[in-house]
C-alpha cells in the first residue's frame, strides 16, 4: 500500500503549472448569494479570468502570480473591489456585498434553477422543482429521477445494474424489498435534490456497481425558520393515506431539521409466473395486497461550538408494518393444453420492522486555506420479526376440492447491527487539493427461522427447514485522492481506496462454519477539459465492489409456498466491475455519453426446476464474466419562458460469457430507451405548472434473462397561492399501466420460465401542503458513515 501512495505523490506532480487559486464565498446580511459576478482584472482594468458564485455563493478562480484588482458585483447591492499580490493560493472566507444606498425597498431576484443538470461527474435532478415529485416520497422522485428504473425491488442505474442509496452523503445499509420500504418515509417534500453518480471518488466506499444515488435533503437558511404540514391520498386499487410535518430551524449558531411521517393504508401488487415443464404448463397468478401503515422521524442537528468546528447529530428512525395477505393461483395444464388441476394458495404475512440510525460528526477547520478534519461515528440497527400463515389447497378443474396440498407457518426474525468510525481530511496544497481518510466498519447479522408444519391443524417444527444463521462481517479502508487543476483547461483527479474485508458465516443446524478474507485496491480517475465555454469533455475510471446480500449467504432452505422455495450460497463471492465513462456536453444543453462496465465474477439469481416433483428453485451463484457498453444522448431545452425540457436516447448492449456450467440458455442482445421530462409553466405569476414525463424501454437480453418492452407516461398538475404558502397538486402515474417489469424471462435445464410484475405502478395521488414561517431554504450535506453496510440489509 505505501509503495502505491508514493507512486500518487510521484505522478501528480509532473502535471503541475505555476497556477494559484483564489476562492471565498459572498453573501448579503442573511444569506449567500448565489449567481454573482466574480471578475479578476489587470491594473488597466483587462479581464484575467471570472466567474460567478455557486448556490451557496462560492467562487474559485485559477491564474499564474501576479498583482490583480477582484471586482465582485451583483444588482441591488454595492460592487465589492479589493487589490491583491498573488503569490500564494488565497482564500478570501466571507464577502459580505454592501445594499444599494438607492435599492428599492424590497428588490426579487429570481432565477430558474434546471430541473435537471447535467454535471461532468454526476446528474443532478433537483427534486424541489418538479412537480411529479410533490406530495410522494423519495422512491416517488428515484422512479422519476433521469437514467433511473425502479423495478422488482431494484434501484437500478440505466445498464449500469443495481445502484446504492446515500442520505446526505451516508449509505444506507439496506437494499431489495427493506430498501424501498424505508425510501417510502422518507417525504420528497423534504428533499433538495438527488445526484446520481455514475464514478464516485475514492472518499466513496467501492461497493455497488450502478453507482451511487446521494438524496440531499433540505436545511433551513441562517436566521430562517419554516413549518410545513401536508397531506396526501394515493389513490389505486386501495388508497394509502400520509400525513407529514417538517420544521426547518437555523439560528445563530444553532441548525435544525426534524421532520415526522405518517402513513397508513393499503396497496396491491399483482404478479405472473409462468413455467413451461416438459410435460406440463404452471400459469401461476398472484393478487397480494400490501399494508403501507408506518411512522418515521428524521432529526438533523448542526451546532457551531467556535468559528472553526461545528458538531452535530443525525437521527433517522421508523417503525413499519408491512403486512402482506395474498392470494395465488396456479393453473396446470396437461401436454395438450387442457386444464389439469389447481392450486390455490392463501398466504397471510404479519410483519414488524424497526430501523434507527444514529451519526455523531464534527468538522473542524484548520486553516483559512481550506485544510479541515471531520469524524463520523455511526450506528445503525434493523430488527425485522416476520409470521407467516399459508395454506394450498388443491382442486379439480371443476373446481372440486381435492385436499389440502400443504399448510405451514413461519416464524422469522433478522437482527442487523453495524457500528462505524470514519475521519475526512481536506489538506490544500499549493500543487493540488489533497484528501485523505479511513473507516473501520463491523457488521452483525442474525436470522433465525422456524417452520411449522400445520396441516393437520397442530403446529409441528420441522428441524429440516429450521435454521439459525450468525453473520459477522469487519471492513477497514484507508484512501487518498488528488484533485488538480492544471490551468483553466484541464482539471484532474486520481484516487485510490484499500478496502480488506473479513466474513464468518455460521449456520447453527448444519454445523457449517464458512470464512473469507479479502484485500483489494479500488482506484478511480477523473479527468476534464474544458475547450472553450461551449464545449466541455470527461473522461473517468472507477473499480468497484459488488458484495453479497446477508441473506444470500445463508445456506438454508427458505420455503416460500408450497412449490417454491429459496437457499442460499455461503461460498458467494463479492463481484468485481471496471466502470469506464466519457462525455461531452456542448453549451450545457448537449450531452453525449459513452460507457462500458466489465464484471468479473459475476453473481445473480438463479431460478432452477425440479422437473420431476414441480418445484421452483431460487438460488445465487458466481457464474459469469459481463460486459455492458452503452451511447446516449440528452437534450435540454430552455429557451422559452415557459416551457423546461430535458430529453434523452440511450443505446445497450450486452455480452455475456459463463464462466461456469449452470444449464442455462446465454443471452446477450442491445436495447433501446427514451425519456422526456417536460415542466410547463401555465401562467404569467408562475404559479400553476404542468409535468408531463414519458419514459420507454425496449426488450432486452442480458445474460441469463430477456425481459420485455415498458413504457410510462405521467401527469402532474400544481397550483400555489397564498405568495407559495399554500400549494395544491394532482399527479397521475403510468397512465396506461404499461411501466411494470414485463415478461422477465429465463431457461434453465430445459424449462423456460417467464415472470411479470405490476406493483401499484398506476395510481392517482392528490397533495395539498401548507407553509409558514420565513421560508428562505438553503442545503447542508452531511452523510452517514455506514452507508454500505445498511445498503446490504436483507
Amino acid at each position: 500500500m505505501k509503495y502505491t501512495i508514493a507512486f500518487i505523490f510521484l505522478i501528480i506532480p509532473t502535471l503541475l503549472l505555476s497556477q494559484f487559486e483564489i476562492k471565498g464565498n459572498v453573501t448579503d446580511e442573511t444569506s449567500s448569494i448565489a449567481w454573482a459576478n466574480i471578475a479578476l482584472t489587470t491594473s488597466d482594468g483587462t479581464i484575467v479570468t471570472g466567474g460567478i458564485t455557486d448556490d451557496d455563493g462560492n467562487f474559485k478562480l485559477t491564474t499564474k502570480a501576479g498583482t490583480y484588482k477582484l471586482i465582485i458585483s451583483f444588482i441591488g447591492y454595492k460592487n465589492f473591489e479589493k487589490e491583491l499580490n498573488l503569490i500564494e493560493d488565497l482564500n478570501l472566507g466571507t464577502i459580505v456585498l454592501e445594499p444599494e444606498a438607492n435599492a428599492l425597498e424590497e428588490v426579487t431576484i429570481t432565477f430558474r434553477k434546471k430541473l435537471i443538470e447535467q454535471k461532468p461527474d454526476r446528474i443532478i435532478f433537483n427534486v424541489e422543482n418538479s412537480v411529479t415529485a410533490l406530495g410522494g416520497n423519495a422512491l416517488d422522485a428515484l422512479n422519476i429521477a433521469p437514467g433511473l428504473r425502479v423495478q422488482n425491488n431494484s434501484i437500478n442505474l440505466l445498464g449500469r445494474g443495481e445502484s446504492r442509496v446515500l442520505v446526505n452523503g451516508r449509505l444506507l445499509q439496506l437494499t431489495g424489498e427493506d430498501l424501498v420500504d424505508y425510501l417510502n418515509t422518507i417525504a420528497a417534500d423534504n428533499i433538495k435534490k438527488i445526484e446520481v453518480i455514475t464514478t464516485p471518488p475514492a472518499k466513496y466506499e467501492a461497493a455497488g456497481n450502478g453507482g451511487l444515488i446521494n438524496v440531499i435533503l433540505k436545511k433551513g437558511a441562517l436566521n430562517s425558520w419554516k413549518n410545513t404540514i401536508s397531506l396526501t391520498d394515493n389513490i389505486n386499487t386501495y388508497n394509502f393515506v400520509t400525513l407529514r410535518n417538517s420544521l426547518l430551524y437555523n439560528k445563530n449558531k444553532l441548525s435544525l431539521s426534524f421532520n415526522l411521517n405518517t402513513t397508513k393504508g393499503n396497496s396491491r401488487n399483482l404478479e405472473e409466473f409462468q413455467v413451461f415443464y416438459p410435460n406440463s404448463t404452471w400459469d401461476i397468478n398472484i393478487n397480494s395486497k400490501d399494508r403501507r401503515d408506518n411512522i418515521s422521524a428524521q432529526l438533523l442537528l448542526d451546532y457551531d461550538i467556535s468559528n472553526n468546528t461545528t458538531i452535530g447529530l443525525q437521527y433517522l428512525g421508523d417503525t413499519r408494518r408491512p403486512d402482506l395477505i395474498d392470494e395465488s393461483i396456479s393453473s396446470i395444464f396437461n401436454q395438450a393444453n387442457a386444464l389439469d388441476s389447481l392450486l390455490i394458495n392463501n398466504g397471510n404475512n404479519r410483519v414488524k420492522v424497526n430501523s434507527h440510525l444514529v451519526n455523531l460528526h464534527s468538522v473542524t477547520k484548520l486553516d483559512t486555506l481550506g485544510k479541515s478534519i471531520s469524524f463520523d461515528l455511526d450506528y445503525f440497527s434493523y430488527d425485522s420479526n416476520q409470521n407467516r400463515n399459508f395454506i394450498t389447497n388443491s382442486f379439480l378443474p371443476n373446481n372440486d376440492l381435492l385436499g389440502i396440498n400443504a399448510a405451514a407457518n413461519t416464524i422469522s426474525d433478522q437482527k442487523i447491527e453495524n457500528y462505524s468510525i470514519k475521519t475526512d481530511i481536506e489538506h490544500p496544497l499549493t500543487f493540488m487539493n489533497l484528501s485523505y481518510g479511513a473507516k473501520i466498519s463491523t457488521i452483525k447479522n442474525n436470522s433465525d427461522i422456524r417452520f411449522f408444519n400445520t396441516i393437520t391443524g397442530i403446529p409441528v417444527l420441522d428441524t429440516n427447514i429450521s435454521n439459525t444463521f450468525e453473520y459477522k462481517e469487519n471492513n477497514q479502508a484507508i484512501y487518498v485522492s488528488g484533485l488538480k487543476k492544471i490551468n483553466d483547461k484541464w482539471d484532474v483527479q486520481v484516487g485510490l481506496r484499500l478496502e480488506n474485508t473479513t466474513t464468518e458465516g455460521f449456520s447453527v443446524e448444519l454445523n457449517q462454519t464458512n470464512t473469507n478474507d479479502y484485500t483489494r485496491l479500488f482506484p478511480s480517475f477523473y479527468a476534464s477539459y474544458k475547450r472553450n465555454e461551449k464545449n466541455n469533455f470527461t473522461l473517468s475510471y472507477g473499480k468497484r465492489i459488488q458484495r453479497p446480500r446477508f441473506r444470500d449467504l445463508n445456506p438454508f432452505r427458505v420455503v416460500i409456498n408450497s412449490n417454491t422455495f429459496s437457499v442460499g450460497n455461503p461460498f458467494l463471492r463479492p463481484s468485481f466491475i471496471d466502470n469506464f465513462e466519457f462525455k461531452y456536453t456542448y453549451k450545457n444543453a448537449f450531452t453525449t455519453n459513452a460507457f462500458l462496465t466489465i464484471e468479473n465474477d459475476g453473481s445473480s439469481i438463479i431460478f432452477t426446476s425440479d422437473v420431476e416433483n414441480s418445484t421452483q428453485i431460487v438460488t445465487r451463484a458466481n457464474f459469469f464474466k459481463q460486459y455492458i457498453y452503452g451511447i446516449g444522448q440528452s437534450f435540454l431545452f430552455n429557451k422559452l419562458s415557459w416551457l423546461e425540457s430535458q430529453n434523452s436516447i440511450n443505446l445497450i448492449g450486452s455480452k455475456t460469457e459463463f464462466t461456469e456450467d449452470i444449464g442455462a440458455e446465454l443471452q446477450n442482445g442491445v436495447a433501446f430507451s427514451a425519456s422526456s421530462n417536460n415542466k410547463i409553466t401555465l401562467n404569467k405569476s408562475k404559479s400553476t405548472h404542468l409535468q408531463i414525463d414519458a419514459t420507454y424501454d425496449s426488450s432486452f437480453k442480458v445474460g441469463l434473462f430477456s425481459r420485455g418492452q415498458t413504457f410510462g407516461l405521467n401527469l402532474g398538475l400544481s397550483k400555489h397561492f397564498l405568495n407559495k404558502n399554500l400549494q395544491f397538486s394532482v399527479f397521475v402515474k403510468d397512465i396506461f399501466n404499461t411501466s411494470g417489469l414485463n415478461n422477465l424471462a429465463s431457461i434453465v435445464n430445459g424449462v423456460r420460465q417467464v415472470y411479470s410484475q405490476n406493483d401499484n405502478n398506476r395510481f392517482i395521488r392528490v397533495s395539498a401542503s401548507y407553509s409558514f414561517g420565513n421560508k428562505k431554504i438553503n442545503e447542508k450535506k452531511r452523510s452517514f458513515g455506514n452507508e454500505e453496510e445498511r445498503n446490504r440489509a436483507n
